[in-house]
C-alpha cells in the first residue's frame, strides 16, 4: 500500500485524483455555477482569479473558459510543471507559489479559490489573513473546507480519524499504514467560523442552498437533500462559504 505523503510539497504525486481529468473539470463546473449564482449579473469575464492550491491546474483550465484572468499556485511543482506543460491560454498561466506568503500586492484578485487547502497548512489563521489581503474589496474567496465532524476522514477514509486526540489519531493511522502521522488539523462548523470571523471576512454559507438545489450548482440529484438542507450547514462533510471582503 501507498502512503499519502505528509506534505503539500509533493501532494499530486500521492493522490492520483489531481490527475483525474473528468472529477476535476466537473468540480471546475460547479464553482462557475456557484459564483454566477453569487455575482449574479456582474460579467466574470471581467474579473481577475487567484486558485490557491492549484496542483495540476485541470480545474483551472476550464475557469478560464469564462473568467477573465485566471492565476493558479501550488507548492507542489511537479504538478504546476504538468500544468504549464499541459494547458495553454492566453488568459492563463501557473506558478510556484506558498499559500502562506503570497507573492501578490493588496487589493490584487476579484476572486480566490481556496479549497480543501486550510487543513494542510501549519498555520490556517495566517493562510486566511494572505487570501484577505489580497483580496480586493468587495471580491469573494469561494471556500470548500473539510469538516472534522463528517464520521469518515476523507483523505485516508478512516472512521473517526479526525475525531480522536491527535496523539491517538497518530499511532491510529501507522497502525493502518495510510501514513506516518496524521498530518492534517480539520475544523469543525464552529471553529472555522471563528477563524475566518478573525480576518474580518464575512461568510456568505452556500452549503445548505446546495443541498436544496443542488441541480442549480451542477451537483446532479441529493436524496433528501431539501430534508438534510439546515442540517447540512453544521454536519456536511464540505463547508462551501463565500467569503466576502468589505467594499
Amino acid at each position: 500500500m501507498t502512503k499519502i505523503h505528509e506534505t503539500v510539497d509533493d501532494f499530486a504525486t500521492s493522490w492520483p485524483k489531481m490527475y483525474d481529468k473528468q472529477s476535476r473539470e466537473i468540480k471546475a463546473v460547479r464553482m462557475i455555477k456557484t459564483l454566477s449564482h453569487f455575482f449574479g449579473k456582474r460579467l466574470l469575464s471581467k474579473m481577475s482569479l487567484l486558485d490557491v492550491g492549484a496542483s495540476t491546474g485541470i480545474i483551472d483550465n476550464i475557469l478560464a473558459q469564462k473568467v477573465g484572468q485566471v492565476t493558479g499556485i501550488d507548492v507542489d511543482k511537479a504538478a504546476i510543471a504538468y500544468a504549464k506543460k499541459t494547458f495553454h491560454k492566453k488568459n492563463l498561466r501557473f506558478t510556484v507559489g506558498d499559500a502562506m506568503k503570497l507573492q501578490f500586492k493588496n487589493n490584487s484578485f476579484d476572486i480566490l479559490i481556496c479549497t480543501h487547502i486550510y487543513e494542510h497548512v501549519p498555520h490556517p489563521q495566517v493562510l486566511f489573513a494572505e487570501l484577505y489581503r489580497v483580496l480586493k474589496p468587495g471580491g469573494v474567496c469561494y471556500l470548500a473546507a473539510m469538516n472534522s465532524l463528517w464520521p469518515i476522514e476523507p483523505h485516508y477514509k478512516l472512521p473517526f480519524l479526525a475525531w480522536l486526540p491527535r496523539n491517538i489519531a497518530d499511532i491510529y493511522i501507522k497502525i493502518t499504514n495510510k501514513a506516518e502521522r496524521y498530518y492534517e488539523v480539520p475544523l469543525n462548523y464552529w471553529q472555522l467560523q471563528t477563524l475566518i470571523k478573525h480576518q474580518d471576512f464575512k461568510i456568505n454559507d452556500y452549503t445548505a442552498k446546495i443541498f436544496t438545489n443542488p441541480h442549480q450548482f451542477g451537483y446532479g440529484s441529493l436524496p433528501l437533500g431539501k430534508l438534510v438542507a439546515p442540517f447540512m450547514t453544521y454536519a456536511a462533510p464540505t463547508f462551501f462559504w463565500m467569503l466576502t471582503k468589505h467594499d
